[in-house]
């Protein structure tokens, strides 16, 4: 065991304990999270120079970060968070961008101004928003310290609209909430590269006050089963009518408004699977760079295997994969040498590619250094369980008034998820889309207290909550996508995770997988870490 201490920005002595812990420890913490708060994060694929396997978690943690539109609420889940939330009121009370703060014993909530001007397109990361919270909780918790200490959870879809206007056409479930981020004071931390198994403890002081001695505890959800369904017994839109959306959409690309959009559909079927169980079967089922189990509370969870990097910021190092091409795997070397060669020749595919990769450079170039923003590494294949995909590796330097918070907004949300231009294609989504996205789309992962952010994208996932799972799907719309085959697309790619919850036995590589080489939500882009880069817990 080892023991030091350090000091936040705002002012908190945190004491730091590392004891070795035996990896398992993060499977108790997973079956832990059926009924409690916390998170699991585990990168299980391995890339020369951007992913290494790692995993953490923690459960219980003292404080909740929760946003519902502009008011943005830190909740004390136990006595240790109870200590904490006095803390951040000052700092809140004195930002510009929030307009009133509300506190009581258990919570204190600052409400977000709207912008009274629209800013240049540079200023979008700083436009009031609930990150404009965010922002001061990190300022007062900030240190140099410890590249695991932060706030981890979910980032919603609808946050986008705090900074890009849009026309609101669907109502809003009254229990949807666009942030979920958890403050966890004991983490276990699984770094096979490094060496590193271990359980990391913190205690804070602060005000005469400290945590040490108050118990690690949390409220308990229990969970609710649900009977097994049948795959596609509840469609969000019946069969034929994804199709009629695709036809629509091409008039918009053939009048100009539009290069791409991606539009989704949702498919749901009962579980009786306990949250931990499906995580295990789908890391199993399906090894990616950002797998999750995220435990919300009231009875929701997330459960997936992303392939797709959002965000990556290490220092002053910003980091992103764009992805396009995908391709189902061969039976065996020999047949995944053909497809990538089917792949690679694909003028499509590099087009779409080359086109996704210009939008997250002009992302990029909003705060990144002149000049800094490299292609690194130019349609590079990665294979996975069933796909195998090609990617874009880009990089950038912040300038130094940016921070990793302004590369997540920068960036949102991404084009693989959205399309071209963003602002036309979220629109578009709004106005055709049955059902409002909740989390899908949005972001997974972690912002570090040290400035460092690691966020995978919200695909490949089931939203599951009162004994039920829903699977959001979509695919990259184009002006020669043909109807039937995208909307069988969305059907393939849903099977794969429908078949872990109904407990279907693996099958051959690209049984469940859309044989359609073109970029789409699922395509891998690879998440994790990169080489020699400490796992930052997203």
């Amino acid at each position: 065991m080892s023991t030091d201490e350090f000091m936040t920005a705002g002012g908190l002595t945190v004491e730091r304990e590392r004891h070795a812990v035996d990896p398992a420890a993060l499977d108790d913490i997973a079956a832990a999270l059926d009924e409690r708060r916390g998170m699991v994060l585990a990168s299980d694929t391995e890339y020369p120079g951007r992913y290494t396997p790692w995993r953490i978690g923690f459960v219980d943690p003292p404080l909740c970060l929760t946003a519902r539109g502009r008011e943005v609420s830190l909740t004390a889940l136990n006595d240790r968070g109870r200590l904490l939330l006095p803390v951040f009121g000052p700092a809140l009370r004195q930002a510009d961008d929030v307009a009133e703060v509300r506190e009581d014993g258990t919570e204190l909530t600052a409400v977000v101004r709207t912008a009274d001007a629209c800013l240049a397109e540079e200023g979008r990361s700083r436009r009031p928003s609930a990150f404009s919270v965010l922002r001061v909780v990190c300022e007062v918790l900030g240190s140099s310290e410890d590249e695991y200490l932060g706030l981890h959870g979910a980032f919603g879809y609808d946050l986008a609209f705090q900074f890009e206007p849009a026309r609101l056409r669907l109502e809003r479930p009254a229990d949807q909430r666009d942030l979920v981020l958890y403050l966890p004071d004991e983490l276990v931390v699984v770094d096979p590269r490094r060496g590193i198994s271990e359980r990391r403890r913190y205690e804070f002081r602060c005000d005469g006050g400290t945590t040490r001695g108050l118990r690690r505890e949390g409220p308990r959800i229990p969970w609710t089963s649900g009977a097994p369904g049948e795959p596609g017994t509840d469609r969000g839109l019946p069969p034929g009518r994804y199709a009629d959306l695709v036809r629509e959409a091409r008039h918009a690309f053939q009048r100009g408004d539009l290069f791409e959009v991606v539009l989704s559909q949702t498919f749901s079927q009962g579980t009786d699977q306990r949250p931990a169980e499906l995580f295990r079967r789908l890391r199993e089922a399906n090894p990616s760079p950002y797998g999750f189990l995220v435990s919300l509370g009231d009875g929701e969870h997330l459960v997936g295997a992303s392939p797709e990097m959002y965000v990556r910021v290490t220092g002053r190092r910003l980091e992103t994969c764009p992805l396009s091409g995908t391709v189902p795997r061969g039976e065996d070397a020999v047949g995944d040498a053909d497809q990538i060669r089917t792949l690679l020749n694909s003028a499509k595919d590099e087009s779409e590619l080359t086109m996704c990769t210009d939008v997250d450079r002009n992302d990029k170039a909003r705060i990144c250094e002149p000049g800094s923003v490299q292609v690194i590494g130019r349609r590079q294949i990665e294979l996975y369980s069933r796909l195998i995909h090609t990617a874009d590796h880009v990089t950038g330097v912040l300038r130094k008034e940016y921070d990793g918070l302004d590369a997540l907004l920068a960036h949102t949300w991404a084009v693989t998820v959205t399309g071209a231009p963003k602002a036309w294609a979220t629109q578009y989504i709004e106005d055709h889309e049955p059902s409002v996205r909740r989390w899908y789309g949005g972001a997974v992962g972690h912002v570090g207290f040290n400035g460092d952010v690691n966020t995978g994208l919200a695909i490949r996932m089931a939203w599951v909550k009162s004994g039920r799972a829903e699977v959001r799907v979509g695919a990259t719309l184009l002006f020669d996508s043909v109807p039937e085959q995208e909307e069988r697309e969305t059907e393939l790619k849903a099977s794969a995770l429908l078949s872990v919850l109904r407990r279907d036995e693996p099958g051959p590589p690209g049984r469940d997988e859309p044989g359609h080489a073109g970029r789409t939500d699922t395509g891998a882009a690879p998440s994790g870490r990169a080489a020699g880069h400490r796992p930052p817990p997203g």
